[in-house]
C-alpha cells in the first residue's frame, strides 16, 4: 500500500484542519516546503498537496508553492484545491503535479469528463468527501443530497449512469467527522467504499493516529482482497510525531 504525507496549505502555511473547519486549524510548518522536505528526508514516495485557500475561494492560490516542492524534491505530487476549470488543471500539471484532484467540480458541471479526456484517468482523482453519509463540497463547506457510495458506484461506471465508459479509476475518500480527529478508520465503511469504485483504485484519509490504524488498514485490504485499496492519505499523526514516514511505510508492508 502506498503511504500520502499530507501537505494543506492555508495562508502561505502547512496546517492541520480539525473536520474540515478552517477556524480550527494548528499551523505545523509556517513553510509548505520544509515540510516536504522533511516527509522526503524520510523516505516518502509521495507527497500529497491540497490547496485549502484554493478550495476556499474556487480557484488554486498555491500554484507557487506546489512548483516549488516539485522543483526541489522531485517526488510525484497529487495535488487539489480550486481546480473547477481546465485552465486550473492545465496550471497545476505544468507546475509539476503527476496528479489533480477534483472534487466540487465533478458534482457542479461536465469538467471531470473534460480533464479525463485530456489526461486520463491515471492522472485524475476524485475527492469524495463525507459528511454524515452525504457528499460535502466546496471546501467542505456546502453539504449535498448525494449519498456517498452512490456517487463512487456511478462515478467508477460500477452503474450505468458513467459519463464515461471506463469511468473514473482513482478516488480519494474522506470522511470528514474523521478528519484530524485521530480516531482510527471505520473498517465496514472502508471495505464497502473500496468495493464500490469497482475495478478502480480508491485512497483513504482521514482518522489515522498510529500505527496500529495502518496496521489494521493493511490487514483489512489482505483479509478481505481489497486489490482496490490503493493507501492512505495521513498528515496530523506525522506532523505531531505519532509515527515515521519510515515507520508507516512498513506498517503498510511497502
Amino acid at each position: 500500500m502506498n503511504l500520502y504525507p499530507a501537505i494543506d496549505i492555508l495562508e502561505g502555511s502547512a496546517v492541520r484542519l480539525v473536520k474540515g473547519d478552517f477556524d480550527a486549524k494548528k499551523v505545523y510548518d509556517q513553510d509548505p516546503l520544509a515540510a516536504a522536505r522533511a516527509f522526503a528526508e524520510d523516505g516518502a514516495r509521495w507527497l500529497h498537496i491540497v490547496d485549502l485557500d484554493g478550495a476556499k475561494s474556487g480557484e488554486p492560490v498555491n500554484i507557487a508553492q506546489l512548483r516549488l516542492i516539485v522543483d526541489e524534491l522531485h517526488l510525484p505530487v497529487q495535488f487539489g484545491g480550486g481546480l473547477r476549470s481546465m485552465a486550473a488543471i492545465d496550471a497545476a500539471l505544468s507546475a509539476g503535479a503527476e496528479r489533480v484532484i477534483l472534487g466540487t467540480a465533478v458534482f457542479t458541471s461536465d469538467l471531470l469528463w473534460e480533464a479525463l479526456e485530456a489526461y486520463g484517468p491515471d492522472r485524475v482523482l476524485v475527492s469524495i468527501d463525507a459528511r454524515g453519509g452525504y457528499v460535502a463540497t466546496h471546501g467542505w463547506l456546502e453539504a449535498t443530497s448525494i449519498p456517498v457510495q452512490e456517487a463512487i458506484e456511478r462515478l467508477s461506471g460500477s452503474t450505468d449512469e458513467s459519463h464515461s465508459p471506463g469511468g473514473v479509476k482513482r478516488f480519494v475518500f474522506t470522511n470528514i467527522d474523521h478528519d484530524g480527529m485521530l480516531d482510527g478508520v471505520n473498517g465496514e465503511e472502508v471495505a464497502t467504499m473500496a468495493r464500490a469504485a469497482g475495478d478502480g483504485q480508491l485512497i483513504l484519509s482521514g482518522g489515522i493516529g498510529t500505527i496500529d490504524d495502518l496496521q489494521a488498514v493493511a490487514a483489512l485490504r489482505a483479509e478481505q482482497q481489497l486489490d482496490g485499496l490503493d493507501g492512505v492519505i495521513v498528515g496530523k499523526a506525522l506532523y505531531e510525531q505519532r509515527f515515521t514516514v519510515a515507520e508507516a511505510l512498513a506498517a503498510l508492508g511497502t
